[in-house]
């Protein structure tokens, strides 16, 4: 008969196979195998689990309490005394150790599960030196390799398919879809799929007879308070959620003072994947024991990983090594806060909006990556700011360069809600004529701008440009580029004639202050021509153009993206008067060039590609023109997504490309494709649809079908008619 001190299997179970496998794979390959994660992650369950799922290959099961010596000591007599043991009974309890031991190394058929091994190097004493069974260790540890574990198996939060399972099969109810069952789904999601927080949960659940929907409605509101109300019932838990955790922090405390302001600092971030580089860029901000901690990381990068070391012992924090980041649980989190006063609590907030904004770059292409990381955490603190009223300006910097990057990835309208927020801070800190809130103005009308709202962002641009005048003087080359802003809204509103004086005074602005030769004149000088060429007025471009291109080529050490546009205006220039044969070349450098700045796959590659096809197009040189349309069309499909009015664009001239060839079948899908893109990119009444409706029933005409071509025309003269 088997001889065994487990406690009973837990009826409620879920999931958690893939780790059941890989501690029988352990086993079966070393005999002893570590399960490691955080406190309340069920890794005790999971370990009983094991046993009572291999119970007939084991004639001896024990578990013993491995939290600290006089634990180990006391399960050690109790094994002696299971297994009758002569000395069992000794008063000098290292004799029973021994006589455990020897047993352990003499016998086969055993299985001993060391629960809670917080610390190996004690657990090491007590284990057998020539082990003939299976040893398995449960703890928040993660290093065992002083006692031959090189590898521990990580046990992590439910999926939260076994999170929705165990919270049905705990309160005894079905799945059966609809409100209930998803309210049960979001509130595994709420509780972080945390075993012991599902427990407590199910437990309160089944014995007050809640419904799904109000228990999470109203852990939404109370969070920790309303998980306290139930400690756990099943599952050999010992304590709550936040009486597991305040324990940890205490013990994390006396251990590392600048670890626990760690723990603190991580309890306001964005808790997935906070990047390593906020913390060493933002660490002058973090408070003197963390400031001082990590004051040397530049030069030793290793003083981080000292820092987040205890954090990782305590299994507090998960790293991820290959993406210099960690991970924190949410309710981890949220109890390190209620452990805080208020005033801590908004100490620690504010000390995360300042280190995420000293972090925070100054945005361009090329530090889009770091953004993309750091994003996460400036949404955070973007709540942090209105939750706790926040008004310095290191704030207001914060949501206007996260606003800058995502509106650089058209995420307009959360873009817009952060410049909002900055102008308004910006405005009370600073007063209304300062340059930071100018900057705001600036930020805000040129999201408009993209966003086609040209009224919107020229009240602001003239709004902005006083400020900048009084600041920066009307004759600092500063200022042009303000008055580039406004002229180009302008442009884009149609209204040319009051784009041009401002491009000129631009233009002499630059010319005055900088000399006639600077890569800004040459700018301005573009900026000008491409007015010009816009409106017909290719006689007053040409010049402007071949001048800015011989700054561009006289100033310049190495070939640059705006000499590569302006020499591809140019070529457009010459292609729509005909001029195809100074074209061609000059599409061909712009081409080089754009591939070399920019890359092989970018969307203005594609752009300057369709252009090049369409200049061949328009000369019948139809074998050159196709590939080039071809390969156009992968790049913008792949660059901007295939339903962007750019990829329909594409699929029009290379629909009339195959029209032109007599290929009307391949025409008729492109055409078709155009049209349902534009329709929805641009709405059912633009002009470009019109265009697309055209081209489609002159296609329909040609094949026989002026029964389907006569619609498309109708709809496209009342198209023109409107837009007229």
């Amino acid at each position: 008969m088997a001889l065994s001190n487990l406690p009973e299997r837990n009826p409620f179970f879920t999931g958690r196979e893939v780790v059941l496998a890989q501690l029988q794979e352990a086993l079966a390959d070393r005999g002893r195998a570590a399960l490691s994660g955080l406190g309340g992650i069920g890794k005790t369950q999971t370990a009983v689990e094991y046993a009572h799922r291999h119970v007939e290959e084991y004639l001896y099961s024990f578990l013993v309490t491995a939290h600290s010596r006089e634990g180990l000591l006391s399960g050690y007599v109790t094994i002696a005394g299971l297994l009758k043991l002569p000395e069992a009974h000794a008063q000098d309890q290292t004799l029973v150790v021994a006589a455990v031991q020897r047993w352990l190394s003499s016998h086969e058929g055993w299985l001993l599960i060391l629960d809670n091994a917080d610390t190996p190097d004690i657990v090491k004493l007590f284990l057998p030196p020539e082990p003939t069974g299976h040893v398995i260790l449960t703890s928040r540890a993660h290093v065992f390799d002083t006692i031959e574990i090189v590898k521990p198996v990580e046990l992590n939060e439910m999926s939260p398919a076994d999170a929705l399972t165990f919270l049905l099969k705990r309160t005894g109810r079905e799945y059966k879809g609809g409100p209930e069952s998803n309210a049960a789904s979001e509130l595994g999601a709420e509780l972080g799929f945390l075993p012991l927080a599902l427990e407590q949960a199910g437990a309160y659940i089944i014995r007050n007879k809640s419904l799904f929907q109000d228990y999470l409605k109203s852990f939404c509101n109370r969070r920790l308070e309303l998980l306290n109300k139930h400690g756990p019932v099943v599952g050999g838990y010992r304590e709550s959620v936040r009486t597991t955790w305040s324990m940890n922090f205490r013990q994390l405390e006396k251990e590392s003072e600048a670890a626990a302001d760690l723990l603190r600092l991580s309890a306001f971030m964005s808790p997935d994947s906070i990047p390593l580089e906020f913390l060493a860029a933002g660490a002058p901000e973090l408070g003197n024991l963390l400031s001082a901690a990590l004051a040397d990381v530049q030069e030793d990068p290793v003083v981080l990983d000292e820092t987040l070391a205890p954090l990782t012992n305590f299994s507090l924090i998960r790293r991820q090594i290959e993406i210099r980041s960690y991970s924190v649980h949410r309710l981890v989190q949220a109890v390190v806060r209620a452990e805080m006063d208020p005033e801590t609590q908004r100490l620690w907030a504010e000390r995360a909006v300042r280190a995420t904004n000293r972090a925070f770059p100054e945005v361009q292409l090329s530090v889009w990556a770091l953004c993309h990381r750091l994003l996460p955490q400036a949404r955070a603190c973007a709540e942090l700011i209105n939750q706790w009223g926040f008004e310095f300006p290191e704030a207001a910097r914060l949501l206007n360069a996260a606003g800058v990057y995502l509106c650089d990835r058209r995420l307009y309208s959360d873009a817009e809600a952060l410049y909002q927020r900055a102008l308004a801070i910006r405005e009370k800190a600073l007063g209304q004529e300062h340059p930071d809130v100018a900057e705001s103005l600036n930020s805000l009308a040129l999201l408009y701008d993209n966003q086609g709202q040209y009224a919107k962002a020229a009240f602001i641009y003239e709004r902005a440009l006083p400020i900048w005048e009084k600041v920066i003087g009307p004759e600092h080359p500063d200022l042009a580029k303000k008055l580039d802003y406004l002229a180009v809204v302008y442009e884009d509103h149609g209204l040319w004639a009051r784009a041009e004086p401002i491009y000129q005074r631009a233009l002499a602005i630059r010319e005055k202050a900088l000399g006639l030769e600077h890569p800004a004149v040459a700018s301005s000088l573009h900026h000008l021509a491409w007015l010009y060429y816009a409106h017909a007025r290719y006689a007053k471009a040409e010049p402007l153009y071949q001048r800015a291109l011989t700054i561009f080529e006289k100033a310049l050490d190495q070939e640059h993206y705006e000499q590569a546009t302006c020499i591809k205006d140019l070529a457009g220039l010459y292609h729509v008067q005909g001029r195809y044969a100074k074209a061609e070349p000059l599409y061909q450098r712009a081409q080089r060039i754009l591939e070399k700045v920019l890359s092989p796959e970018n969307a203005e590659v594609g752009q300057n590609l369709n252009s090049l096809a369409t200049l061949y197009y328009a000369q019948g040189q139809y074998a050159k023109a196709e590939p080039l349309y071809q390969r156009a069309l992968a790049i913008l499909e792949k660059a901007l997504g295939p339903e962007r009015p750019d990829v329909a664009i594409s699929l029009n001239n290379l629909a009339s490309l195959y029209y032109a060839q007599g290929q009307y079948a391949k025409a008729e899908l492109l055409y078709q494709r155009a049209l349902a893109i534009h329709e929805k990119a641009v709405g059912a009444e633009h002009p470009n649809v019109a265009t697309c409706l055209e081209n489609y029933a002159i296609l329909l005409r040609n094949m026989g079908r002026p029964e389907e071509a006569a619609p498309l025309e109708a709809r496209a003269r009342a198209i023109r008619a409107k837009s007229t």
